[in-house]
């Protein structure tokens, strides 16, 4: 059976197809610049080898989007399938599932109704995965379509952990709580690294680390989320790319009227223009930071122990909170690929058991980066390095669910 996965952005669409019989990668590709008025951009590879590389003057909707990734998977010459019947099911990235889907589950109207329904709490996202729904859905209305929501691993979080410290009726009335994100990558995450270690997750607790432009971190509790670090949006948490992580809330009225900006303003602010660039003023890659710190830029050193003290900080209190850890794993583009900063993050955990092994650290690094164990021998806790695989993962949900 083949699967499409398919992200949808406000102006952009990533597919990936997916031979299930072998969860092998097909063709993968990306139309960009959507509904913008000039350079809308399509690229496609199939088995590796680039098939599509050029522009539009524009690409006028996802729909249009749609049919040109289909031409693409079907190209007479170069495509990956011969026709549109080898694809069996599209499986769609949703972001806010709100509290409603604990599962990812097939696309129906109250699916879809529910989707609309979280739009106040994934305003920038919730709408863009619709168009792509509905474009596909257009392209492809005899497919079976499957929606998998980034927020559905956490609803296992006990109301202790998800709930605010506002009066309950907001709640009630607004649904304001923690919520959690980069969900699809954390249930993988953690059940792959059970499976690597030979045991079950259900007889172990996991802190798993996803870092990138965007970082979370979640306390995963014998095979379920019990908290983690992001909350009702993507925003809270450690320092990340552009956005600031966690805020005293009474910093946006502050910063408002001394620099007179709308709170509109001040949460584009605190989404785009803060944590590592915001901080370094270099940039918000990690590697651009990472080489201005060693040459001496102070403000790209504290960016960079800002990163490190927040992450650390999360993982004592995720130990803490699980009254023990037996595996800390690493994963996301910063987390599989940054030997340094995974070490410096695991300094001085040796007095709650977890040791690093410098050696093994070191050699797991850009481009050679696989699962692996990299703590000491003698470490009670140990630290592990575990490439996340979020299109597998939204793979085999669409294939279980249309399988039934």
């Amino acid at each position: 059976m083949k699967i499409l996965i398919v992200n949808a952005g406000s102006s952009s669409l990533k597919y990936q197809l997916i031979d299930m019989d072998n969860e092998q990668t097909l063709a993968k590709g990306l139309v960009e610049r959507i509904g913008m008025a000039e350079n809308g951009h399509h690229e496609c590879k199939v088995n590796g080898e680039k098939i599509v590389d050029w522009a539009e003057d524009k690409i006028v909707d996802h729909v249009q989007g749609c049919k040109m990734m289909l031409a693409a998977l079907t190209d007479a010459e170069k495509g990956a399938v011969k026709s549109m019947d080898e694809i069996s099911a599209v499986g769609h990235r949703v972001l806010h599932g709100g509290s409603k889907f604990s599962e990812s589950m097939i696309i129906n109207d109250e699916v879809i109704a529910a989707i609309e329904e979280n739009i106040p709490l994934g305003p920038l996202h919730n709408p863009a995965n619709l168009m792509g729904i509905k474009a596909c859905q257009e392209v492809m209305p005899s497919t079976p379509m499957v929606a998998v929501f980034d927020t559905a691993f956490h609803q296992t979080m006990p109301p202790k952990a998800y709930m605010y410290g506002l009066p309950y009726e907001i709640y009630e009335k607004h649904h304001v709580r923690r919520y959690g994100f980069h969900g699809t990558s954390h249930r993988f995450v953690s059940k792959r690294t059970a499976e690597f270690l030979g045991k079950k997750p259900e007889d172990l607790r996991i802190i798993t680390a996803h870092l990138g432009n965007g970082s979370s971190l979640a306390a995963v509790e014998y095979g379920k989320c019990v908290d983690t670090s992001m909350g009702l949006t993507p925003l809270e948490g450690v320092l990340m790319g552009t956005r600031s992580g966690n805020l005293d809330p009474a910093v946006v009225e502050f910063v408002c009227d001394k620099e007179n900006l709308t709170v509109g303003q001040m949460l584009n602010l605190c989404n785009k223009k803060s944590g590592l660039l915001g901080i370094s003023g270099i940039s918000n890659d990690m590697r651009d930071v990472d080489n201005a710190a060693k040459e001496g830029h102070p403000r790209a050193q504290l960016a960079r122990d800002m990163l490190v003290y927040g992450i650390r900080k999360y993982i004592g209190s995720y130990a803490a909170a699980m009254n023990g850890v037996d595996v800390i794993v690493f994963t996301a583009g910063i987390g599989e690929n940054n030997y340094g900063l995974r070490e410096d993050i695991m300094a001085g955990f040796e007095y709650m058991g977890a040791k690093l092994d410098k050696e093994k650290n070191a050699a797991l690094a850009w481009p050679n980066v696989h699962e692996a164990v990299i703590s000491a021998d003698d470490s009670k806790v140990l630290i592990c390095v575990i490439p996340t695989n979020e299109e597998i993962a939204i793979a085999r949900d669409t294939l279980e669910l249309v399988s039934k």
